[in-house]
């Protein structure tokens, strides 16, 4: 990644977490951690590596992304507006009755969604099949698999890479965004993880792990992974929970939260005021 391609994917990136910071606080609840850990990787997709047209949503000839942990769709709906997608307007009307951009995403509601999810641990199961399709139809497309290391839990999951890696679907990259957290704790206190790594070596996948807030360690592993063509790949994010801000990173409880107090408000604001600032410095 040259200087400039650096410069323009953190730019991006400072945007993305911008606007899930500002969509979350309007909204005034909201799925913030497991957001703001997935902003870089964003950044890097829609950047560097995935073919995409926000001109047509539906072109044949783009990779797909599929979300499973659909719960984040906040970072995923403020890179498709920065992407020009959609107006960015619509970033304030998240869960309103009637609109573009429900709590989970859904493919039918909003443009640039590839596939429904939300329901843990389906979305793996989506897209070993949509990968399959591609490969049966002679295409050179790739299908980004997100998935959370809470999401894990689900025994769907592994039915899903079994079948991606017995069929060498090299075409479907995975990437978990390993942040140590779920819902109601960390991984390590709801049911240990043990080493993720690992698990995906021994189902098959040739395995990398990067830290997952690095964008250049995340555009050389995806790199990586095209050249990989033997077996299917995955790439372990180390990730923080809440990256990015240090209010939502130090929250114990920051899978889901409620601007409802004078502290949030503020880390909000300022971090907001930051990234603006940012942003401008590097636009001038």
């Amino acid at each position: 990644m040259k200087d400039q391609e650096y410069k323009d994917v953190t730019l991006l990136a400072a945007k993305i977490r911008r606007d899930v910071l500002a969509l979350l606080q309007h909204r005034g609840y909201g799925h913030i951690g497991g957001s703001l850990s997935l902003v870089e990787t964003y950044a890097v997709l829609y950047a560097r590596q995935l073919r995409h047209d926000a001109s047509d949503p539906k072109w044949e000839g783009r990779d797909r992304i599929v979300l499973s942990k659909g719960h984040a769709g906040p970072v995923m709906y403020s890179t498709l507006a920065e992407e020009g997608y959609f107006p960015k307007e619509w970033l304030m009307t998240m869960n309103d009755g009637g609109t573009h951009l429900p709590s989970h995403t859904d493919r039918l509601k909003t443009p640039g969604v590839d596939m429904t999810t939300g329901s843990l641990g389906q979305g793996t199961s989506t897209a070993a099949g949509i990968a399959y399709a591609l490969r049966q139809k002679g295409s050179n497309n790739y299908v980004y698999l997100i998935v959370g290391d809470g999401e894990l839990n689900e025994g769907q999951c592994w039915e899903a890479f079994q079948f991606i890696a017995s069929k060498g679907l090299s075409n479907c990259i995975v990437l978990v965004d390993n942040n140590k957290k779920q819902l109601d704790g960390t991984c390590e206190e709801v049911m240990k993880p043990f080493d993720i790594e690992q698990k995906m070596r021994s189902f098959g996948f040739y395995t990398q792990k990067v830290n997952g807030q690095n964008v250049r360690a995340i555009d050389d592993a995806i790199n990586c992974a095209k050249d990989h063509k033997s077996s299917a790949n995955c790439i372990v994010l180390d990730t923080v929970k809440g990256a990015g801000v240090p209010y939502f990173e130090n929250a114990y409880m920051n899978h889901s939260m409620k601007w409802n107090n004078d502290e949030i408000n503020k880390a909000t604001d300022e971090a907001i005021a930051y990234l603006d600032n940012f942003i401008g410095r590097s636009e001038a």
